[in-house]
């Protein structure tokens, strides 16, 4: 859910057992790329487009060219919050995108997250669906049992299996499960076009190397919400030792010490053994995790220095999170371990 990009592809693989599908390709989500994707709409009976903003007004404009039918909000977390100030300015930026929602249209949300929970209690405007895991919603999964590499839930006694593992892909499963039964797809093929759904590169991108060492590539883009899922990911993946690079999370402003010191607490949390850092606004990641008693830890300023520290630390059977924004580049750091 910490990436409308694959919520946004798994819906499409959802919707695709039914329509012909038109989707945003990668994350042309902005005012130069959704026009794009719309101009290529041809016989398609179905659109899945991808919004993105970090500043108010821009969903806005997305909203008002797309005119969707049926609108997804995920989450309200961080991302974006230096530019925008608060996790309540966020939520009031992203519902923008109602201001071109048809009439007749429907919302859905994520229930468990507190803001997007608070406003649907409170709206009565709009057609509201909700989904989630904590707090009881339209769509509610239950029976989950988490593996390594998937997950697998009940829905209204439909049993669905995602093939990612994370919470976080199980909230996206659900999120896909109630866009199809909204769109009165069969429950059959909902199930088929979740457990068939791959993800686009560099994200959550599982790579078993040289010595059986194995590689999460969650490279893309990063946020505390997306950092923290991540890691409970490799605390429930089992592994000799798990390592843990992680680089700068940016665009948060006033807020870029105190939640890279929160992923810090989530390192520990999860029981990483080593931690290598990358960058100065992932220092702070460090300082944190060594103040709860992490004794392993590397603080670099690039991926040369952290690249050289792995090819003397990695040993057979380790586990490797690879998590930056993506300007942080760390695909060079998996192609000159392999």
């Amino acid at each position: 859910m910490f990436g409308k990009t694959s919520t946004k592809d798994i819906i499409a693989n959802v919707l695709s057992q039914k329509f012909n599908v038109l989707k945003t390709e990668g994350n042309l989500n902005n005012h130069i790329g959704l026009p794009l994707t719309l101009l290529k709409l041809k016989d398609h009976t179905a659109v899945v487009v991808e919004m993105g903003m970090n500043h108010f007004g821009e969903i806005s404009l997305l909203t008002n060219i797309a005119k969707p039918t049926g609108c997804v909000i995920t989450n309200i977390g961080t991302s974006h919050i230096g530019n925008l100030g608060s996790r309540e300015n966020i939520l009031k930026a992203k519902l923008e995108i109602l201001e071109g929602l048809d009439k007749k249209g429907f919302v859905l949300i994520n229930n468990d997250n507190d803001l997007l929970n608070k406003w649907a209690k409170d709206e009565n405007k709009y057609k509201i669906y909700t989904y989630g895991i904590e707090n009881s919603s339209t769509y509610t999964a239950d029976n989950i049992h988490q593996l390594e590499e998937a997950s697998t839930f009940n829905i209204n006694n439909v049993k669905i299996k995602v093939p990612i593992a994370g919470e976080h892909f199980i909230y996206n499963a659900i999120c896909a499960f109630a866009i199809g039964d909204l769109l009165k797809i069969e429950k059959n093929k909902i199930v088929k076009g979740i457990n068939e759904f791959k993800l686009t590169g560099k994200r959550m991108d599982i790579e078993i190397i040289k010595n059986n060492i194995k590689v999460i590539n969650d490279s893309y883009n990063a946020s505390y919400d997306s950092m923290k899922a991540a890691l409970q990911v490799v605390n429930n993946t089992e592994a000799k030792r798990k390592i843990a690079v992680l680089g700068d999370m940016l665009e948060l402003g006033e807020y870029a010490e105190e939640l890279h010191e929160k992923v810090g607490e989530e390192v520990v949390k999860n029981n990483i053994d080593i931690l290598i850092t990358v960058g100065n606004l992932a220092k702070n990641i460090a300082k944190r995790a060594g103040k709860m008693g992490l004794q392993d830890i590397y603080s670099v300023e690039d991926n040369a220095e952290a690249i050289k520290i792995l090819k003397q630390t990695i040993k057979h059977g380790d586990l490797i999170l690879l998590k930056a924004s993506n300007a942080m580049n760390f695909g060079k750091i998996l192609d000159e371990i392999k």
